[in-house]
């Protein structure tokens, strides 16, 4: 029995650290954590969740997993920070009012499709729901044109999203494009499989 106590008790006392450590804090705390470490970019999503967060609504508190990893040897990083880009990212606040930026390390490849995961990834709902997009890039133009697909189980449409969740959906993706100078964006479209939406 005390060789089993010896284990248990570190263990025990490492899981209630772990689960301390993975509470979030408040926007602002989190704001100025987020901009001082690197995070890693996840991929995208075949089905992505999708919605804003309700003016009306109070905002439910999200657990946030951590999503940096440190490479084991330097070598390693190096090779890490010559396929990343540093990203800025917007999402909405709270209150609908303006688009909050984070800095996100995205792979070199496929960058603006990648910034417009990082922005999806963010929203959640159970109502509204995306099966997956499109992101293609007029270079002569610089127009992105973001093509979006609904799943077929959505319960609400595009012409259905109050003004805050259409705040957060598109003026997001809109800033995060035009924003961001090495994707040489100047303006965005959006269409739900191949016709414009109207905003």
């Amino acid at each position: 029995m005390n060789p089993l106590r010896k284990y248990l008790a570190p263990l025990i006392t490492g899981l209630i650290v772990l689960s301390l450590s993975s509470c979030t804090s408040s926007p602002t705390n989190r704001q100025s954590d987020k901009a001082n470490s690197p995070t890693q970019e996840m991929g995208n999503v075949p089905s992505t969740t999708l919605s804003a967060r309700s003016a009306t609504t109070p905002a439910q508190p999200q657990v946030q997993t951590p999503v940096t990893r440190q490479p084991s040897n330097t070598t390693g990083s190096i090779a890490q920070a010559k396929d990343t880009v540093t990203l800025t990212i917007y999402q909405a606040d709270n209150q609908c009012q303006t688009l909050v930026p984070e800095k996100v390390a995205v792979p070199a490849t496929r960058v603006v499709d990648t910034a417009v995961g990082e922005v999806l990834k963010q929203a959640d709902s159970g109502d509204f729901d995306l099966a997956g997009y499109r992101v293609q890039v007029n270079s002569n133009s610089g127009v992105a044109t973001v093509d979006f697909r609904l799943s077929p189980n959505s319960r609400r449409q595009f012409v259905s999203l109050s003004s805050c969740e259409q705040f957060a959906l598109f003026g997001s993706l809109r800033k995060t494009l035009t924003t961001n100078s090495q994707l040489k964006i100047k303006n965005v479209r959006f269409t739900q499989q191949g016709q414009e939406i109207v905003i």
